[in-house]
């Protein structure tokens, strides 16, 4: 049964007040779609920080990996444009290139922010730490680290599928992330993988409650099916 949402902005304004990236991934792993985390490298800039939103991928590559032509006395290739593209509620998600520099700055969230996205998530590092936390855009990335893209790598697409570590990555996905990582919920189960993901963060606060009230681990394991 769908819970009462009637746009994105309550759905995942929901999802930020009751879920957390365990439960969503424990019920895709029900589902058969054991692969949906993002490498665990990937990190929130702040602990704090919680990103849930739709997909907008990039695909970026190093100038040594050759660059089309057309984009060959581009600075950042399609960064710009990709930027100036995002939508209410998206997550600008980005990888293709080496982690040998930052995909991600104050400056992008600052326009980000602007357009109404919501987040970015980056297969690499990104830079500006204190401007990106005074603007608390949430960011999840390898870490801090202030070397330029400019001089070493373009966006050569956007708006495309991509894939980070074995997590195929499409526009329109659910990206949901926090402190335990990030996990990628095709568009195609939400709605079935959010209602069981509800369910199951309602079930184990009941499990907490039994467990501190003295009931055995196995006991309530029986009992409610959730540990």
């Amino acid at each position: 049964m769908q819970e009462h949402w009637t746009n994105d902005d309550e759905l995942f304004d929901l999802m930020k007040r009751e879920l957390f990236s365990a439960v969503i991934g424990d019920i895709m792993d029900q589902l058969g779609y054991q692969h949906q985390f993002l490498p665990p490298e990937i990190q929130p800039l702040k602990d704090t920080m919680v990103l849930v939103g739709r997909a907008m991928p990039v695909l970026e590559a190093d100038i040594d990996q050759g660059i089309p032509e057309a984009l060959a006395d581009k600075p950042f290739g399609l960064m710009l444009e990709a930027l100036d593209d995002l939508k209410h509620n998206e997550v600008y998600i980005c990888t293709g290139s080496s982690p040998t520099y930052a995909l991600w700055g104050e400056l992008m969230s600052t326009r980000a922010m602007q357009l109404g996205a919501v987040g970015a998530v980056v297969d690499g590092y990104s830079r500006d730490t204190t401007g990106i936390l005074a603007l608390g855009f949430p960011t999840f990335s390898y870490g801090r680290y202030a070397q330029d893209q400019g001089p070493r790598g373009k966006v050569i697409d956007f708006r495309v599928p991509i894939e980070i570590g074995n997590v195929k990555v499409e526009q329109g996905d659910i990206i949901f992330g926090d402190l335990d990582g990030v996990c990628i919920v095709p568009r195609s189960i939400e709605i079935e993988v959010i209602a069981k993901s509800l369910e199951k963060a309602r079930g184990e606060k009941t499990v907490k409650t039994a467990i501190e009230n003295g009931m055995s681990a196995c006991a309530a394991f029986e009992k409610y099916g959730i540990m």
